[in-house]
């Protein structure tokens, strides 16, 4: 990375009104990321302030987008904890959802857009990923979302 570039997408999370929060621990015995290679494989997290609920009855679909993009907040403190600095971010891989769904609730590729403009918003064109979003039955701790990412990174 060159010296020009280091600090850039903290600045850009500042332009953005974005500060991050302290990483959250892992609620088990599992890492919060693992590195293999250049790919970092982020562990699922859920939005801040541990709401509980499902789309379609407890939440709307706007509601689960911004549970989305804390969720991605998340996700981002957990990187910039692992790697020292987001700067090392080479791209965003992958993105996968599981939202906490009323059986027919058919909006999930809305709600998991919350995680994937944030993606975008920070990281611009290094923030275009494949992505999977599934509708669940049910999560850990009855969260509206969990998400899990990867990500290529400079080691």
């Amino acid at each position: 990375m060159s010296e020009e570039r280091s600090g850039y997408i903290d600045q850009r999370l500042n332009e953005l009104g974005i500060q991050l929060p302290t990483a959250s621990k892992p609620a088990a015995k599992y890492a919060n990321a693992v590195i293999v290679n250049g790919i970092m494989y982020v562990s699922g997290k859920g939005p801040a302030g541990n709401p509980r609920g499902k789309l379609g009855s407890t939440y709307n679909t706007d509601e689960g987008y911004k549970y989305a993009r804390q969720t991605g907040i998340e996700i981002l403190a957990v990187v910039k904890e692992a790697l020292g600095e987001l700067d090392r971010v080479k791209r965003v891989v992958k993105i996968q959802g599981f939202v906490n769904a009323e059986p027919d609730f058919d909006e999930h590729h809305k709600v998991l857009n919350g995680c994937s403009d944030l993606m975008l918003d920070v990281f611009g064109e290094k923030g275009v990923h494949a992505r999977s979003v599934f509708g669940a039955a049910s999560v850990r701790d009855n969260l509206p979302i969990i998400v899990d990412s990867i990500f290529e990174v400079e080691e």
